[in-house]
């Protein structure tokens, strides 16, 4: 009993841990009329408003949609938090959530026999919640304390498409971005073909098919740019697992500015 007892207090101390961590991403909301976008935002240790600060848009999958303004930090939140990165990339961090009945990125999905075939739409209006970062973004950038050659972006699965997505819509705001287990329709490259782009997909990927960002990848490298490009050849869906654990990726992301 003693010892299940210990085990019951360490699993409680790494669950307030964890929770504690991702408390320090203050909650926020965006109102346009009558929707709201949430999200919390991470600024980095000894914060001065007099000061600019690069700032990282996050987009989370789809198994994180909500209005709880909680699970979109579940992949990715405790990545932004480690002493690695706030000592060595001081920045603002932002991940909005999606709305339920909507979709970071403009893409019709079918499913035949329990699989899911994406279309992914050619121009197209915005999604609601992706309008709503849109509106949210033009207004936040424009804060003093943001390094306007300093502004990221990037997201896993449904936020990966969804990287695509706000690049094409704003490709002219972004100094690099990564997109990972994403996708998106090739005839939208050219708009961000500019973009320093790293895209990630798992090899075995069964919910969203690598070949989504490989045709992204083979027509940014028609256009004549040369994205960087990497496929874990054993890992599913989840591969945001060995993205998160890529020591050059901050570094690179980072390395680029406008």
């Amino acid at each position: 009993m003693k010892k299940i007892s210990i085990i019951f207090t360490l699993c409680l101390l790494i669950s307030s841990a964890f929770a504690q961590d991702l408390s320090k991403y203050e909650k926020q909301s965006f109102v346009l009329g009558t929707d709201t976008l949430k999200y919390r935002i991470l600024y980095p240790e000894n914060f001065d408003a007099k000061k600019q600060y690069p700032v990282v848009l996050f987009l989370h999958g789809r198994g994180e949609s909500g209005n709880d303004n909680q699970k979109q930090l579940a992949n990715g939140g405790k990545l932004f938090l480690s002493d690695n990165y706030r000592k060595n990339h001081p920045s603002i961090v932002i991940f909005p959530q999606c709305a339920e009945d909507s979709y970071w990125a403009n893409v019709e999905i079918e499913t035949v026999s329990n699989k899911r075939f994406f279309n992914f739409v050619k121009g197209g209006e915005p999604t609601k919640s992706m309008n709503l970062v849109l509106q949210f973004t033009d207004e936040f950038f424009k804060k003093p304390f943001v390094a306007q050659n300093q502004i990221y972006v990037g997201g896993l699965s449904m936020g990966g498409m969804g990287t695509f997505e706000i690049l094409r819509r704003k490709p002219k705001t972004f100094a690099a971005a990564f997109s990972i287990c994403g996708g998106d329709n090739p005839a939208n490259a050219k708009k961000y073909k500019n973009v320093p782009l790293w895209i990630f997909h798992g090899g075995l990927d069964d919910v969203v098919n690598p070949q989504l960002t490989y045709s992204v990848f083979r027509e940014l490298r028609k256009l004549g740019y040369e994205p960087k490009y990497t496929i874990y050849p054993k890992a599913n869906h989840n591969s945001w697992d060995s993205t998160f654990a890529e020591p050059e990726l901050m570094p690179w992301l980072f390395s680029h500015k406008k």
